[in-house]
């Protein structure tokens, strides 16, 4: 089985959003990719390109975003959100950007306590940070890279002067954004901008030193400045990352949890439904005790990394919470496909869980055999008996070879 293809970034002397571009075409990304995708977000607005560079003696690939529009518009994140969902861009492309721009919106949300759709960018919403934001999405695209994850980020030290006025390193979005993230300062000034530990934070899932990987390339991309003494440089480690069990998947995912204790139950059904219809793997309640006695819900969200920051911001919106926990996993799942059985003469679709061409699990679709129930008028828990009667009678039962008719899932 071939194992899958994985990125570890290496932001030990910082990281910004050009710099991570650079690297990810130092490994391998096509340039034209990357401008084919800024150019569908923001078309004739940016001119890329890139050139090979020394940083402290290191040679690196240092990119450039030239605006080629006068005086660009401040964009708020419901803008930037709509530019990204009406572009022509790869599904993974888009949703990996829309989650790194949510990631900023949450971070400055909370710096000036307004909602996150107000949030104007600023410096973070110019063309060059859309730019640099679609571009590294469309690289790791072009490169193949199913996860992510980084290593320790430094963010420097000292004072520096922004659109705010003059902050202390790191900037609040950045401290913002460093919530749960390993970090340190490794060097005066501002190393770490808040669009480059956005794309770490909504791009990877986990904060680790190199993983286990049989590398396959190595990109080096280099900030604006040349440092004495200190690479300005961001590296990233592409390879093929140690397989899962022999016909089973091992996924990265996130759990988004948050303890409701006032909210009306009649709204917990289309809560669910609505992070479903989010991307959300799985959603579902755990009725708990909170302190002095309060009866509450655990509500528990699963989703792929890509999907976090959009799903944590529906929760906010849906429910009551005032916080929401996230922790890193990783999922292990069989392979899935459906095979047709009829019931009443009609079809119902079945699900088939299998492993190395055996099936291993065997459910019927119940939205179809609700739909049919309705058609019938008969009770859904006959007609699912059924369903589970006509399936194994055509020998899609537990231990038996996955039929070859059988469309994946």
């Amino acid at each position: 089985m071939t194992a899958h293809r994985h990125a570890w970034i290496d932001a030990s002397a910082g990281v910004a959003g050009d710099m991570l571009l650079g690297a990810l075409i130092d490994a391998g990304a096509a340039p034209g990719a990357v401008r084919l995708a800024v150019e569908a977000v923001v078309p004739g607005a940016v001119r890329i390109s890139s050139a090979a560079v020394t940083r402290a003696g290191l040679r690196a690939v240092h990119v450039r975003v030239e605006p080629l529009i006068a005086d660009a518009p401040r964009r708020t994140w419901s803008t930037i959100r709509g530019l990204l969902a009406g572009a022509a861009l790869a599904p993974r492309v888009r949703d990996r950007a829309t989650a790194v721009f949510a990631r900023l919106a949450e971070a400055e949300a909370r710096v000036h306590g307004i909602p996150a759709a107000d949030v104007h960018f600023h410096e973070v919403g110019a063309l060059d940070s859309l730019a640099d934001v679609v571009g590294i999405c469309a690289a790791l695209e072009e490169l193949g890279v199913a996860t992510v994850s980084a290593g320790e980020v430094a963010v420097g030290a000292g004072r520096v002067r922004t659109a705010h006025g003059e902050l202390p390193v790191p900037v609040p979005a950045v401290a913002e954004l460093a919530r749960g993230w390993r970090v340190r300062a490794g060097g005066a000034g501002e190393l770490a901008t808040p669009t480059g530990l956005a794309a770490i934070r909504a791009l990877a899932a986990s904060c680790e030193d190199l993983p286990p990987l049989l590398v396959e390339a190595v990109g080096v991309g280099a900030g604006s400045r040349d440092t004495p003494g200190r690479a300005n440089v961001v590296r990233v480690v592409l390879g093929a990352g140690p397989p899962a069990a022999p016909g089973v998947a091992a996924e990265p995912a996130v759990l988004l949890e948050a303890n409701v204790d006032d909210l009306d139950p009649r709204l917990w059904p289309e809560v669910l439904a609505g992070l479903l219809r989010c991307g959300a793997a799985d959603a579902w309640l755990a009725p708990i005790t909170m302190k002095k006695g309060r009866p509450a819900h655990t509500l528990s969200v699963l989703c792929h990394p890509e999907r976090a920051a959009i799903l944590r911001e529906r929760i906010f919106r849906d429910t009551s919470t005032l916080g929401v926990r996230e922790g890193a996993l990783r999922k292990h799942v069989l392979p899935r496909a459906f095979a047709d059985v009829a019931v009443a003469g009609a079809p119902v679709a079945v699900k088939l869980g299998h492993d190395r061409g055996v099936i291993v699990q065997v459910m019927p679709e119940f939205d179809d055999v609700a739909a049919l129930a309705r058609k019938l008028g008969r009770a859904e828990r006959q007609v699912l008996a059924e369903a589970a009667a006509a399936a194994a009678a055509a020998g899609l039962v537990v231990g038996a070879p996955l039929p070859g008719d059988a469309r994946p899932a």
